[in-house]
């Protein structure tokens, strides 16, 4: 498979006739090149950063089915979601978790108790499962301890799910490869071939990677679809496609769960626009967010969270739990991403439509909008698009598994916990068994640093999964940038003693990347300043 092949391997096997390539290698990017490969095309991903660099390992981590949409309107997308979100907790255990939500109601809240209930009832039945229930403010008190009780008027449970976004990208990219695509991370398209009449029929290439010094192909495929997210309209400008989208920067704030416990995830408004945020346990963590912004900075790369954004999230969280006391202090990191929808001009950001949205330019089919938890009927819907020129027509297994099975985890060693065990088989699902046979001595029961991940994930990572920086192992690979204190900067040298020989780096290479990944989690993942 793909995951022991070199990178210099891989590269010089791309100048091959392609039927499909895909541009874009987050969770959109990620579905269309494994439906693509699922039906026996010649089909090749290009990431000009590192796989779910974007928008896709900085999402709220929710598998749900947009609640929130329905008093928009949105109706489209909220049966979509809804149903995407039963076939991925059926498919993606281990992955996939149920999430139970408790919304909570105060006195001057917009929104009346009443109505949100009423919300709910049309949401469980869109869903086929009733599971909303309304608390007094008494109830509430026993189900969310740190809860304000000043002006309380109670509250609702419901249930979604959530997941490692980052991972659900890894694992559906790799088995994409397993069914025959080939998937390259660094590679940035800097510009589309052209025919004589003007239709698109190929990208040029170009190789980010250190080791790559700069080379660069011409590869040519009957269809390219572009699903860059926040620069998509980037890549449509090399066929003339005039702008379409508009980028709103949603952010977090992430605390330790001992000084923010959560037993459930807690939901409510906004005192200052009565917007929804929300409060996760996380992967060991709680995850506080979110933010929704037009997004005026210079960098599309690494958005930021603003100082006013830091404020924003503050202020909700001290409303709601003032007992906990929670400052700037408290802060563990933070988490920026945008997202790309499509502009129509609503005064309100919140209120632009999260359904997707395909254009087709010059041969050139591009794709933006929609949200983490439909990429499968993103990537049907793109298919579909452009079905009449790939070889042969192709048909497109609509019904198919979204993910494929995984083993079971009985398979995994019996001395395994069985919450690791459906851990790993989650978020490694064929290659799991390949995971912990690679896994030395001890690797396999030791977490790194008391997160989650255990020692036997790094290694993996960093020899199968396509790591080209330090900061694709850290962020990304493992979450470890995110859950421990300072990036987890302290257990580096534990961390280096297993993944630089795997990796094959030199001293002098390790020390750079040590040092690039320091300053990008102090200016990208901290706060600001």
């Amino acid at each position: 498979m793909q995951h022991l092949v070199t990178r210099d391997a891989i590269w010089s096997a791309l100048d091959r006739p392609w039927d499909l390539i895909v541009i874009g290698g987050g969770i959109t990017g990620a579905g269309i090149f494994r439906e693509a490969a699922r039906a026996g095309l010649r089909t090749l991903l290009l990431e000009a950063q590192d796989y779910a660099a974007g928008t896709s390992s900085r999402s709220s981590k929710l598998v749900h089915g947009g609640l929130r949409y329905l008093k928009n309107a949105q109706i489209k997308v909220t049966v979509e979601s809804v149903g995407e979100r039963e076939r991925l907790l059926q498919e993606g255990k281990g992955l996939i978790l149920p999430l139970g939500f408790i919304y909570l109601s105060y006195v001057g809240d917009k929104v009346p108790l009443w109505v949100f209930g009423t919300g709910l009832a049309v949401y469980d039945i869109l869903g086929l499962r009733w599971g909303h229930k309304r608390y007094r403010p008494t109830e509430i008190a026993r189900l969310v301890a740190n809860a304000g009780r000043d002006g309380l008027l109670g509250g609702y449970r419901y249930f979604d799910a959530q997941t490692d976004d980052a991972r659900l990208v890894l694992r559906v990219i790799r088995e994409g490869v397993a069914d025959g695509g080939m998937a390259l991370n660094y590679a940035a398209v800097r510009g589309l071939l052209r025919r004589a009449d003007g239709r698109v029929c190929g990208v040029a290439v170009v190789d980010q990677a250190p080791e790559g010094a700069g080379r660069s192909l011409e590869l040519e495929a009957p269809v390219v679809i572009n699903a860059t997210g926040a620069w998509v309209d980037e890549v449509r400008g090399y066929v003339g496609g005039p702008p379409q989208l508009r980028r709103l920067r949603g952010c977090h704030l992430i605390f330790p769960a001992q000084r923010f416990p959560l037993a459930r995830a807690v939901t409510f408004s906004h005192p200052v626009d009565h917007r929804p945020v929300y409060a996760l346990p996380w992967e060991g963590v709680s995850l506080f967010g979110t933010t929704d912004v037009d997004h005026d900075q210079a960098s599309l790369e690494e958005p930021v969270i603003d100082a006013g954004e830091v404020d924003y999230l503050l202020a909700a969280v001290r409303h709601v739990f003032p007992e906990l006391d929670l400052s700037e202090s408290d802060v563990l990191a933070t988490l920026a991403g945008i997202r790309a929808v499509h502009d129509t001009g609503k005064a309100d950001p919140s209120k632009e439509s999260r359904e997707h949205v395909l254009w087709q330019e010059s041969g050139l089919l591009s794709v933006a909008g929609g949200k983490l938890t439909t990429f499968r009927v993103m990537a049907h819907d793109a298919l579909r698009r452009v079905r009449r020129d790939l070889p042969g027509r192709p048909r497109f297994r609509e019904r198919a598994r979204v993910l494929a099975p995984a083993p079971g985890a009985e398979t995994l060693p019996a001395a395994l916990a069985p919450g690791q065990r459906l851990r790993l088989v989650g978020r490694y699902g064929q290659e799991a068994p390949a995971l912990v046979a690679a896994a030395s001595p001890g690797e396999l029961e030791a977490t790194i640093a008391g997160s989650a991940s255990v020692w036997a994930e790094l290694r993996w990572a960093a020899r199968a999964e396509g790591v080209v920086h330090l900061e694709d192992l850290l962020l990304r690979r493992l979450r470890l940038g995110l859950l421990l204190p300072r990036g987890g900067l302290d257990c580096l040298t534990q961390i280096r003693a297993v993944a630089q020989p795997e990796l094959g780096w030199n001293d002098a290479r390790w020390a750079a990347e040590a040092a690039a990944y320091e300053r990008l989690w102090a200016e990208q993942y901290y706060l600001p300043g």
